[in-house]
């Protein structure tokens, strides 16, 4: 399918990120060609995935090979916090180089500043891993991520679902977002009060991301899982894959038929 040059813009959200793997076998079945990839958290190691040239169904072959509660890593220097040193071997041993101009496809990922409190967009260097770490520390329950001399954490502190990087150069942005702005019934107890807050500053910077995106997949129905729900991404993918589908075949094609 011609559309021109077509950006794919991938959220955070903890595990419900990998509702994105989904979201990518869906474009794959209709054929799109995506050009760019921008990814924050969860959505920057999919989408340093697909920038590397894995398909969707490889993606999947890779959480179930590398058993993602093998990524993380109690991190006894830092206060116990949990460290991401095996997610960022696992990606190691995948792509096999730590440099972003070797990609298949141009990719941009986010980051937060701590210390001057901005955002971080990095499509270029040697640090790629470093990156996509950094984008996918998610404050208090990770470690920041220092690189060169600056730290950093989760980007979705600030651009979560991260399709400005690609307005200015593509035809067409899709986004991907899995954290539904809807209303909260129950919060049980503090991981509860941590996600939803964390939740309801992505929510607000999304609202303004969404804007230019030409189509975002809004993944709503994972209410029921957590952010820390990794074990059970195989559920997650589906639900993605079954929701983008029935978008696409019902809002997305319509639309670009217009």
């Amino acid at each position: 399918m011609e559309l021109g040059k077509v950006g794919l813009a991938l959220g955070g959200g903890g595990a419900k990120g990998f509702a994105h793997i989904g979201v990518i076998k869906a474009l794959e079945e209709h054929q799109f060609k995506i050009s760019k990839v921008s990814g924050t958290s969860m959505g920057a190691i999919v989408g340093v995935l697909y920038a590397a040239g894995y398909s969707s169904d490889d993606m999947l072959n890779f959480l179930q090979e590398e058993k993602v509660w093998n990524w993380f890593k109690i991190d006894l220097l830092k206060g116990g916090l949990v460290n991401l040193k095996g997610a960022k071997e696992a990606l190691m041993k995948y792509i096999g180089h730590d440099d972003f101009a070797r990609l298949k496809k141009p990719f941009y990922v986010t980051a937060s500043n701590l210390n001057n409190g901005r955002i971080k967009v990095v499509s270029e260097g040697k640090q790629l891993f470093d990156w996509v770490i950094a984008s996918s520390s998610v404050p208090v329950a990770f470690t920041p991520q220092e690189i060169n001399n600056n730290i950093y954490v989760d980007g979705g502190l600030f651009m979560n679902l991260p399709s400005e990087p690609l307005m200015f150069d593509c035809d067409m942005v899709i986004g991907s977002s899995v954290i539904a702005d809807k209303r909260v019934e129950k919060v049980k107890n503090a991981k509860d009060v941590a996600e939803r807050v964390f939740n309801l500053s992505i929510i607000q910077n999304e609202r303004i991301s969404k804007l230019h995106c030409d189509y975002c997949f809004e993944i709503k129905k994972l209410n029921k899982y957590s952010m820390w729900d990794f074990h059970k991404f195989d559920e997650i993918v589906e639900i993605g894959y079954s929701i983008a589908k029935k978008k696409m075949q019902n809002d997305l094609l319509p639309q670009i038929a217009e």
